[in-house]
């Protein structure tokens, strides 16, 4: 059984503060190259959920796939400790500036020619947070998609997921091949060992380009995408903590009127 799990090179949130100098480049992309990157979080739940498939079966291999600048071989390198068997690159300098809908065509492609049985992902990456690119992968692939999957077991020919509703919990089968976007409930990953990231270094890293895929130069990066980002704002400083001092019942009544007069009651 042939896993591929799609993964992102995104800035490091307990790094680099949002939004500040540096962080985006003229035509508002991001400056990956500038910034401290990982691998996304919600992307290791997908390896941690591919990992707990591969130990309850004898028969899977594990890729993970990215697509990005040439730094982003290093959130490649933290997947494969983390326990994948091999990795692929999509690099190409005409990929600046894709939106989800070109990265979805690129993804689609490379997962294509990989070949697989079951497609893991992520919910949404840390950086846009769109959601989106599981089901545009599946609908490119024409396979069947459940994002949000809190659960996940593997069958012979299918794969049942299961979600969190509130008021109710869905059950959802799949027929193989699929797509499944899983959240932090499937499991906390593991914290790779030395040996693992050192033995990591050593395993199957292929480097594809838009040729090697068969996609044109122009059906990506920013000319060919869909969305674009116009403006970014930040949000505005917090604002100051109020203390309320005195008696309890005196503070706890301006305490009242003040969350009265703020809406916040």
């Amino acid at each position: 059984m042939k896993l591929v799990v799609l993964v992102k090179h995104v800035p490091d949130e307990t790094v680099d503060r949002p939004l500040t100098d540096g962080v985006f480049a003229d035509d508002l992309t991001v400056d990956r190259e500038a910034l401290t990157c990982r691998l996304g979080e919600p992307d290791e739940y997908a390896v941690e959920q591919a990992m707990r498939i591969a130990r309850r079966r004898m028969d899977v291999q594990i890729c993970v796939v990215t697509m990005g600048p040439p730094g982003a071989a290093r959130a490649l390198v933290r997947a494969l400790a983390l326990g994948a068997d091999e990795a692929v690159h999509v690099v190409d300098d005409a990929l600046h500036g894709s939106d989800a809908q070109a990265t979805s065509l690129v993804l689609a492609a490379a997962v294509r020619r990989v070949g697989f049985d079951l497609v893991l992902c992520g919910t949404a990456s840390t950086d846009s947070g769109m959601s989106v690119v599981p089901a545009m992968v599946a609908e490119r692939l024409g396979v069947p998609v459940a994002c949000e999957a809190d659960a996940v077991w593997v069958g012979e020919d299918e794969v049942v997921v299961r979600r969190d509703g509130g008021a109710t919990t869905d059950d959802i089968a799949l027929s193989m091949p699929a797509v499944v976007s899983v959240t932090e409930r499937v499991g906390e990953p593991r914290y790779p060992a030395y040996r693992s990231v050192v033995e990591a270094r050593g395993k199957v890293v292929r480097t594809w380009s838009l040729a090697d895929l068969r996609i044109r130069p122009d059906e990506v990066g920013l000319g060919a995408s869909a969305t674009v980002v116009r403006s970014v704002t930040p949000y505005a400083g917090q604002r100051p903590a109020l203390i309320v001092r005195g008696d309890a019942h005196d503070a706890a009544a301006r305490l009242a009127t003040y969350l009265s007069e703020h809406q916040l009651i």
